[in-house]
């Protein structure tokens, strides 16, 4: 069976709005035409997709099924497309996601042995947001993305490139705040959830990037856990970096979409692994799964 992906794209609305209203709104299409669309879409599956009445829109179980698988796929249409256009471009470069200082301080040797690489195309790059950069790859908005773990796997392959370890960010004033080192039963964290804790506590006090949750630990309002490297590029009077001894390393990653086989990405992975083997900062690795050999030199 094969269904066209405009349909489903109008399915998906309705699905999120739980309206044909405010769906047809959104698509900007008549109501009529979206009722017609979504009754044509369901007589073409065989099933029911919604549950109607004068009042309420809800999904059926089927058409929940639909909802889970659909979302996904239109994603990863648009991503082709944007690829496909991209991959037209006269001047073709990689894009390489990165958020600002959370580069393991590799990023500029990594473009420098990227341009040596026999496969190397210009690597431009993008900055985005915090843990933006996963939906980046899989919107085919970005080429690879260099960031910590950790990271939503969908769609995404992945090698870690380096380790590092994690301090404790400590408000000035803070009892361990001129420990040598400190325990992270000191500081009240559990081990399994470490990897999340800056992810969690970006979320928990409603701040969008580092910098602001910086500003709130200087206050007194909270603490977390950084990669040593990140610690070191914001420094911050009201703000104490302490060692923490039991901490599992922070883990440094260069990612692509999985389906991705881009020589220019490989010979970008390729340079990131030599750069943080220069430095001393590199991991026992699995083979790269972006090309075969794309290891080799």
């Amino acid at each position: 069976m094969s269904v066209e992906s405009r349909p489903v794209r109008y399915f998906v609305a309705v699905a999120e709005e739980l309206s044909f209203t405010r769906a047809a709104t959104r698509l900007g299409i008549a109501g009529p035409a979206l009722s017609r669309a979504i009754r044509n879409l369901e007589t073409e599956l065989g099933v029911r997709l919604f549950e109607r009445s004068t009042r309420v829109v809800e999904l059926t179980e089927p058409g929940m099924v639909l909802l889970t698988h659909a979302r996904p796929a239109l994603e990863a249409l648009d991503a082709a497309a944007r690829r496909a256009v991209r991959a037209s471009a006269p001047h073709r470069s990689v894009l390489l996601a990165v958020k600002a200082d959370t580069d393991g301080g590799l990023l500029e040797d990594i473009l420098a042995a990227t341009a040596a690489e026999p496969d190397a195309e210009p690597v431009a790059v993008r900055l985005c947001g915090w843990r933006e950069h996963t939906r980046l790859l899989r919107a085919g908005e970005a080429d690879a993305a260099l960031m910590f773990e950790p990271c939503d796997p969908a769609g995404i392959d992945a090698d870690v490139i380096a380790v590092e370890p994690r301090v404790a960010a400590l408000p000035a004033d803070h009892p361990l705040a001129h420990a040598s080192r400190v325990r992270l039963t000191d500081l009240g964290i559990d081990p399994e959830g470490v990897s999340e804790r800056a992810d969690h506590d970006v979320g928990e006090h409603g701040v969008h990037d580092l910098a602001q949750l910086l500003a709130l630990i200087g206050l007194g309002a909270t603490m977390t856990v950084l990669p040593k490297s990140v610690a070191a590029r914001y420094p911050r009077q009201a703000v104490v970096y302490v060692p923490i001894e039991d901490c599992p390393p922070a883990s440094l990653v260069i990612a692509w979409p999985e389906l991705s086989r881009s020589r220019g990405v490989a010979a970008l992975v390729r340079a990131a692994t030599a750069v943080a083997e220069s430095r001393g900062m590199s991991a026992a690795v699995e083979t790269s799964r972006l090309l075969p050999g794309a290891r080799q030199r």
